[in-house]
């Protein structure tokens, strides 16, 4: 029996529900960049605009982004992050990070950025929200949650427990 994303009990399903088509992490890399109006975006995007307002709404259904208006005659609006929509940025920014590790020419990164802290270029990381510490592949072991299902993945669940076994 085929289940539909929004029906596993899986957040990495759910949040490709929200992001997993080709222009929707386009968008929230837009909207974070400060490209918050449609015709701006669609100019930047070369999307259509049926296509456009689509994926807008779905993100605003998912409040990812909100509507400002910032006309009312004729009515215009911003698209702005919300909170969800900010905490979505960091996927996109992990994605950006494997492509400029991965996929980028001899040109380089198309986009760096610059840490306010401190002035310097800087690469993003994951890190440990309890210790601070940098967490890359192999630092961490998943755990079944309180909302884990043997019945959503028992290939999961079978490896979740092996890699226990391993590490215990």
């Amino acid at each position: 029996m085929h289940t539909s994303p929004e029906d596993r009990h899986c957040s990495v399903a759910r949040s490709l529900d929200i992001v997993g088509d080709r222009w929707s992490p386009l968008i929230i890399r837009d909207v974070a960049l400060g490209v918050s109006r449609f015709d701006a975006m669609q100019r930047d995007l070369g999307i259509s605009r049926k296509v456009l307002t689509q994926r807008l709404q779905a993100l605003i259904d998912h409040e990812v982004l909100e509507k400002v208006a910032y006309s009312e005659h004729p009515p215009r609006f911003d698209y702005r992050l919300t909170e969800k929509g900010n905490d979505l940025t960091m996927v996109v920014l992990a994605l950006q990070q494997f492509g400029d590790k991965w996929l980028v020419g001899e040109e380089g990164p198309p986009l760096l950025w610059r840490h306010l802290g401190c002035g310097e270029l800087s690469s993003p990381v994951v890190c440990c929200d309890r210790c601070g510490e940098q967490v890359a592949p192999g630092d961490a072991v998943p755990v079944k949650g309180p909302g884990f299902r043997e019945e959503d993945g028992p290939g999961l669940s079978a490896a979740i427990d092996a890699l226990h076994a391993l590490v215990e």
